[in-house]
């Protein structure tokens, strides 16, 4: 968390510049690992939802299309350049649907918003996400937690769903607003991830935050 509020900006994984990401960063133990019985270990990835309330700090698909961290102080920099890259749906297409949907209910896990959406059936699962994607690309659409299911001994397993909702239903409409240009944010954030990543090259930069 510590590290998230010094560098702004963390992909979870991969994110195209070596050494990178929370992956990187975090100790051997702490990565993806296999045990045979128990199935697997990953504490990085059981920390994303502590990380989301306590610190508190923004997460979701930001990354080309790859999830990761965002810290409040430069959400809304980022988020006033990705919404001019990415405007508002239109009430009436399916992503409008989608963001009115969930704006409605507050917060939906993804299985729920999609079945709400009307996404059922063979094949729906895969055009849902990606429409939800995109929507987080744009920051119209954060998680806001994980919700784990339970076996019958009351033990959280699997991967977790999202808890899906909207920036400004999570922290407040101020979240979202920026006194600058899109462009000045864009050049801002530029500048910010140049002096934390000298090594980068400008397109893995423009890559990232494009």
């Amino acid at each position: 968390m510590d590290f998230i509020r010094e560098v702004g900006f963390l992909p979870l994984l991969d994110s195209g510049i070596g050494g990178y990401s929370a992956e990187d960063i975090v100790d051997e133990e702490c990565r993806y690992s296999t045990h045979p019985e128990e199935g697997f270990v990953w504490p990085l990835w059981q920390w994303k939802g502590q990380i989301v309330n306590e610190m508190p700090c923004v997460y979701g698909k930001f990354f080309r299309k790859k999830a990761g961290f965002i810290s409040m102080d430069w959400w809304p920099d980022f988020c006033n350049y990705r919404r001019s890259k990415f405007p508002r749906p239109d009430a009436d297409s399916i992503e409008g649907v989608i963001l009115d949907t969930l704006r409605t209910n507050g917060s939906l896990i993804t299985r729920d918003l999609r079945n709400a959406c009307g996404f059922c059936g063979q094949g729906m699962r895969s055009k849902f996400d990606g429409y939800v994607t995109r929507l987080e690309m744009g920051t119209y659409i954060v998680t806001q937690d994980f919700v784990y299911p339970r076996d019958k001994h009351n033990r959280e397993y699997g991967w977790g769903w999202s808890l899906l909702t909207a920036p400004e239903d999570l922290y407040g409409g101020e979240i979202c607003r920026c006194e600058r240009t899109p462009q000045a944010s864009f050049r801002r954030i530029c500048e910010h991830l140049r002096t934390i990543l000298p090594e980068a090259t400008e397109k893995q930069i423009t890559n990232l935050i494009g």
